[in-house]
């Protein structure tokens, strides 16, 4: 197979998201990105007309909805509000530690993992400060629950949600929670017990003591109230249309904008909020769709995938998903992969392994899930950071580690 310019566009990137350095240039994830999709542009791979059609304009209304809430609940405080409350219960690193994995795991599998990894990196960070805990461990274990967590779920994340609605799955929330529950509580675990290795200088036992959380504006602190009971009903409305009216196209957008509409029709303070929501990591995105289409126009790696034997087999669903969703993103791959799947005569265990499998991929290296460059994106708004190999020194143990409790519960 030919490597094209696009493909080594891509390759490129990969390899300045691991070192992120040039020279005595510190880069930053959206930046190389940005970088790669202008690379394509400028080389004529992808006109203006295409790069504008790939940009899912979902996905960014989503980002975009999400994000305002996110900053309005971080600067009213009553996002470190709703954290004491939960984060209290702890007494230890360990109790905080596993707390926040299995808290914003079970969320991640309703709420959706990006949601969580928005409102999840302020409070972490936060934590971090205030408990002198690394932030590098809080901000593996969000990154780590919000991906695990929602692999159960079938509306976890955008591509166990394309296998729920087109991969033939006749009951999805029955089939997904009653395969993927207790191999997500298995790996959430191992999560913690690789955590605590790799970080087991930070578990010496201390007392940690929680302070309390005081609201900073209570005005904008009921509009983001407001906003989470709007992300609750319209969540439990999406679940319903799925087994009554699965012919209604209801998105998570819709979700995202209707969750911002009180702060940015409500409050006073609505420009200072949008002004400082993550504009760095929209900018990433659109980036990688339009990186990310040049590349797919390529058929590089649909060629690979079609040249691939057993293709129905579960070590080759989950090898595949956790090597391929590294280079052209989870959704993506689960589009090719699926009716491929579906054709070789895959059931459903095998889109279930898929689903798990293309998730699970994110726990591998940062550009294996959306919710990591999320996360990273807005702890370096804080002055935090995670770097290729501090992510991949955990990750890669662990994603084999899950694989391997899919294969062993999944084949039962």
């Amino acid at each position: 197979m030919e490597l094209s310019v696009p493909v080594v566009v891509l390759f490129v990137v990969f390899g300045l998201i691991a070192v992120r350095q040039v020279g005595r240039f510190r880069l930053r994830i959206w930046q190389i990105m940005l970088g790669g999709a202008l690379a394509v542009l400028v080389t004529l791979q992808i006109s203006v007309p295409e790069a504008l059609a790939a940009i899912d304009l979902d996905v960014m209304l989503f980002l975009l909805g999400m994000f305002i809430v996110g900053e309005a609940m971080h600067r009213s405080g009553y996002l470190f509000y709703l954290g004491q409350r939960v984060f209290r219960r702890s007494g230890s690193v360990d109790g905080v530690v596993l707390l926040l994995l299995f808290s914003f795991g079970f969320l991640s599998a309703f709420l959706m993992n990006d949601t969580l990894a928005i409102v999840g990196t302020p409070l972490v960070l936060h934590y971090a400060s205030r408990l002198k805990i690394s932030p590098k461990l809080l901000l593996l274990a969000l990154a780590f629950a919000v991906t695990t967590g929602s692999v159960m779920s079938p509306i976890g994340n955008p591509q166990n949600l394309l296998i729920a609605l087109n991969g033939g799955i006749a009951d999805p929330f029955v089939a997904f929670f009653s395969r993927l529950l207790l191999p997500t509580v298995i790996n959430l675990l191992l999560a913690y017990g690789l955590l605590r290795l790799f970080y087991r200088h930070e578990f010496s036992p201390r007392s940690l003591e929680f302070d309390g959380e005081e609201i900073k504006d209570l005005k904008l602190a009921g509009l983001c109230k407001a906003s989470l009971v709007i992300i609750a009903v319209l969540v439990t409305l999406k679940i319903s249309l799925v087994y009554l009216r699965p012919d209604i196209d209801f998105r998570l957008t819709y979700i995202a904008l209707a969750a911002a509409a009180p702060i940015v029709l409500g409050s006073s303070r609505r420009i200072e909020v949008v002004r400082n929501i993550d504009w760095p990591t929209l900018v990433f995105f659109a980036s990688m769709f339009v990186l990310m289409a040049a590349v797919w126009s390529t058929g590089f790696f649909q060629e690979m995938l079609g040249g691939v034997n057993g293709l129905t087999s579960l070590p080759m669903i989950l090898g595949v998903s956790v090597v391929l969703s590294q280079f052209i993103s989870n959704v993506p791959f689960v589009a090719l992969y699926m009716p491929l799947l579906a054709e070789a005569g895959g059931g459903p265990t095998e889109m279930i392994a898929l689903a798990a499998g293309s998730t699970i991929a994110g726990n591998l290296l940062i550009l294996g899930a959306a919710s990591n460059v999320i996360i990273i994106q807005n702890a370096e708004k804080e002055g935090e950071t995670l770097s290729f190999w501090e992510f991949a020194r955990v990750g890669v143990p662990l994603t084999a580690l899950s694989c391997l409790t899919y294969l062993l519960l999944l084949d039962l």
